[in-house]
């Protein structure tokens, strides 16, 4: 195929994707993934960092080529979603994660993904989308594209935003000019290692699942958590932002998005655990439309919300005798905080 395609170069693309409503763009070549990001998946596999999120050993994360064969051009994509709400530190209030907070953000940025994939097809090239759901490394294409560096807690964090963004990519036969990759500046800092509760972040950049309560929360679906992940909990019930809020480079640049759909829905900023441990469908239904919390079911909302009020009471905070009523036994007692889960939608995943 001709490199510009019905004139498609790379400031056009841009422009485009900007119109539609995209934070940051950047491009990145496919034979430009750094070697060390290879090397560095691999090595995270091994060491069984990744649980029980199987579809993280896809072998076309280590080659884009094996998803779009044709593939000349990545094109790395950033919405911010940053809300300035803040986390209320109430025993009685369980924590979900800001990234939940909204509408479901796989929706709003395949939205945009999927017109600037017709936008280019309509003028003759291929285009492919994915948002957090394909077998792509994101993090390093984001990285390799320019949008930011992956930072010390694992996510990438933006000059422009921080680590509040949200990923998406497009693969394309079109050969466009490639950004330099983004080079790393968290020095010498190490906030977000001390301030883990669990000690997910083993080092620099790498996450063991097995310790992180976003995992535990969101991706787990046995009937218990770890003990060494429940006693942890702080309320979270719904992913952890604890590595995020300590970053000195989002205190610094998180300002607010401009994407009214990631406004908070009223019942996520601070639900009560004793109504989460008493959650039904129906009401999971209510509280939750097209919302990305919906990967989180009922009964793993209620294991959670369990699990943070008998952590609390083992805490000595104070709690109500309904609180005590609905604790139930959502503690496993096994001091590895490694749990099995089953019937994992692989079509769904998040890759937190």
């Amino acid at each position: 195929m001709p490199q510009d395609q019905d004139g498609l170069d790379r400031d056009r693309v841009i422009a485009h994707a900007r119109h539609l409503g995209f934070h940051q763009v950047g491009i990145a070549k496919p034979e430009n993934l750094d070697d060390r990001a290879r090397v560095a998946l691999q090595s995270w596999l091994a060491q069984g960092y990744q649980a029980e999120m199987a579809w993280m050993a896809d072998p076309r994360r280590a080659d884009v080529r094996l998803v779009l064969p044709e593939v000349r051009s990545i094109l790395s994509v950033a919405l911010n979603y940053y809300t300035p709400v803040a986390h209320r530190d109430d025993p009685a209030i369980g924590k979900i994660s800001r990234y939940g907070w909204g509408r479901d953000y796989h929706r709003v940025m395949q939205k945009k993904l999927k017109a600037l994939a017709a936008w280019l097809k309509e003028r003759g090239a291929i285009a492919r989308y994915y948002a957090d759901t394909g077998p792509l490394s994101d993090k390093s294409w984001a990285q390799q594209a320019g949008i930011g560096w992956i930072a010390k807690n694992g996510n990438v964090i933006s000059r422009q935003f921080g680590s509040w963004i949200f990923l998406g990519e497009i693969l394309t036969d079109l050969d466009l000019e490639a950004d330099r990759p983004h080079t790393a500046h968290c020095g010498t800092c190490t906030r977000c290692l001390d301030a883990c509760p669990t000690g997910a972040i083993v080092s620099p950049s790498v996450v063991d699942a097995n310790r992180c309560i976003a995992y535990h929360t969101i991706e787990n679906r046995s009937e218990t958590l770890p003990e060494a992940i429940a006693t942890q909990l702080d309320g979270w019930v719904a992913g952890c932002d604890i590595c995020q809020d300590v970053c000195p480079w989002n205190q610094r640049f998180a300002r607010e998005t401009d994407v009214a759909e990631f406004q908070p829905y009223p019942d996520n900023i601070a639900p009560t655990l004793s109504e989460l441990a008493e959650l039904d469908e129906a009401e999971w239904n209510r509280r939750f439309p097209a919302s990305a919390l919906r990967r989180i079911k009922p009964e793993m909302w209620r294991r959670n919300a369990r699990a943070a009020i008998a952590a609390r009471e083992l805490r000595g905070d104070r709690i109500s005798d309904h609180d005590r009523k609905t604790e139930g036994s959502s503690i496993r007692s096994d001091p590895s905080p490694r749990t099995p889960i089953a019937n994992h939608e692989d079509a769904e995943s998040t890759d937190k």
